[in-house]
């Protein structure tokens, strides 16, 4: 009995992931039958990175699922960054492309700030545009980061109240951190954004309504570091042995959150799911 009042606990990303792309499939469908448009997205990868091409596949498959058009650039691991810009540049200016995604991390030769800045906004499926994350950070939320539209999106589900809550968020990178910070700010949270720097990160934690993990650093927040009835979003994640882990000790701090996310089948479904979203959204404004 007590497992399964933990179980109702669980912020369901699957689920929650199905529901946002039949929405999509819904919205291409019609996009099609409309205006003769199928939405498409191309993916560029370089090098061999195995999680690289694994998210690349996840990304393609559930394209697939929604009806979008998708393409995969690889390019090997010596491609030059004339020769990656070039890519980004040709794929600007095709009419059947509405969304880029260029997986990271490139390797080291490669600077990334200069190609994701090469992408024109307007096809910025991730969101992490300058461009759009200044429109994020003035509360224009159209093309942002997916992970922590994800976040937000769970929180709307399951309606929870952001406005007046303390949300700490315990990363800083653009990817996940700041943005998710900015998009909390935009709904009138309290926000605090911890960091590897930050003195006496349970301080913070345990004040917390709602707590936003991005580290990638195995099981950091223990049972003892949240408050009874905190809301919970793990988004990190750490491979040993085959084996994947969040950065929130789930099993023991289930107990003491009012909702949590797993990893795996969390926050990682919902990424995915609102990707496709964007390239909808795209392909709508085009």
């Amino acid at each position: 009995m007590a497992e399964e009042n933990y179980d109702s606990r669980k912020i369901d990303g699957r689920k929650l992931s199905k529901k946002v792309e039949e929405k999509v499939k819904q919205g291409v469908d019609e996009l099609k039958a409309e205006k003769g448009i199928t939405p498409g997205l191309a993916t560029i990868l370089v090098g061999e990175d195995p999680a690289s091409k694994l998210y690349v596949r996840l990304k393609h498959k559930a394209c697939d699922r929604v009806g979008i058009h998708a393409e995969d650039h690889y390019m090997p691991e010596p491609t030059t960054q004339e020769e990656l810009m070039q890519r980004i540049r040709e794929l600007n200016s095709r009419k059947d492309i509405h969304g880029i995604l260029l997986q990271l991390p490139l390797p080291e030769h490669l600077d990334d700030k200069a190609a994701m800045l090469a992408i024109d906004p307007e096809k910025d499926a991730d969101g992490f545009h300058p461009y759009n994350m200044g429109k994020l950070l003035i509360g224009d939320e159209g093309l942002v980061p997916c992970t922590p539209k994800g976040v937000i999106r769970a929180l709307e589900e399951y309606d929870v109240d952001v406005q007046g809550k303390h949300a700490v968020v315990v990363g800083h990178s653009n990817v996940v951190g700041k943005p998710m910070a900015a998009m909390l700010i935009n709904r009138n949270a309290t926000v605090s954004v911890c960091h590897v720097f930050t003195d006496d990160l349970k301080k913070f934690t345990m004040e917390a309504d709602i707590l936003v993990v991005g580290t990638g650093v195995k099981h950091l927040i223990k049972a003892d570091m949240i408050k009874e009835g905190a809301v919970i979003f793990d988004v990190g994640i750490t491979e040993e042995e085959g084996k994947v882990y969040g950065d929130v000790d789930y099993d023991n701090v289930v107990r003491k959150a009012s909702l949590i996310t797993p990893v795996p089948g969390g926050v990682g479904p919902m990424t995915i799911a609102i990707l496709m979203e964007h390239v909808l959204m795209a392909a709508k404004d085009n």
